[in-house]
């Protein structure tokens, strides 16, 4: 089994100097050192963050909301509530898609869910084994958060994909859709 790589192996790189206050220097270097990071790879997720998400946030209509409040939402969601939020947030999905990505495709979408999982905290994952792909998301927000994510997922392959079958195993955190790609198919080749 082999990860789908998110970034070329070998990037071109070019040195640059920014003139910054002495406090947002520290902070990065603080921050740094907590991570056991050197402060040139923490200022680059900084700015890669930025670059792939923070920059479309506000222009899409995100916001910030706590972990605890969609925690809390969830424990009372019904299936008609899932399906009525899912029913809302596709047209949101591909607006979002169409102006950050500039086309809206099958490797976009999952391109702009993965930018949307690491900008807000989630773990995921994308494996490759053979024909086979396996996304791996682990949002620890309950059952019924996982069920979303299962019939987003659906929904989204279904869209691009209406004869392909998406299998799944859920759990009260972490859902894993396994889908026929190919083994050539990867998100970040358009």
């Amino acid at each position: 089994m082999k990860h789908q790589v998110h970034s070329p192996k070998k990037e071109k790189t070019r040195s640059v100097t920014y003139r910054l206050p002495v406090k947002l220097i520290e902070e990065i270097e603080n921050e740094a050192m907590i991570r056991n990071i050197s402060h040139n790879v923490m200022a680059k997720q900084v700015l890669e963050k930025y670059v792939e998400w923070d920059r479309f946030a506000n222009k899409i209509g995100m916001i910030p909301v706590p972990k605890k409040i969609l925690d809390v939402l969830g424990i009372e969601m019904t299936a008609i509530e899932i399906n009525e939020i899912i029913n809302v947030i596709k047209p949101v999905i591909k607006d979002s898609v169409l102006f950050i990505k500039g086309r809206y495709d099958l490797k976009r979408c999952i391109e702009t869910l993965e930018d949307y999982m690491r900008a807000s905290g989630m773990k995921s994952d994308h494996r490759i084994e053979g024909e086979m792909h396996h996304f791996i998301i682990q949002h620890e927000l309950g059952r019924n958060w996982s069920i979303f994510t299962e019939q987003l997922l659906q929904e989204v392959f279904k869209e691009f994909l209406p004869d392909s079958k998406m299998k799944c195993h859920t759990t009260e955190s972490t859902v894993i859709a396994t889908i026929g790609l190919g083994s050539d198919f990867s998100e970040h080749d358009y």
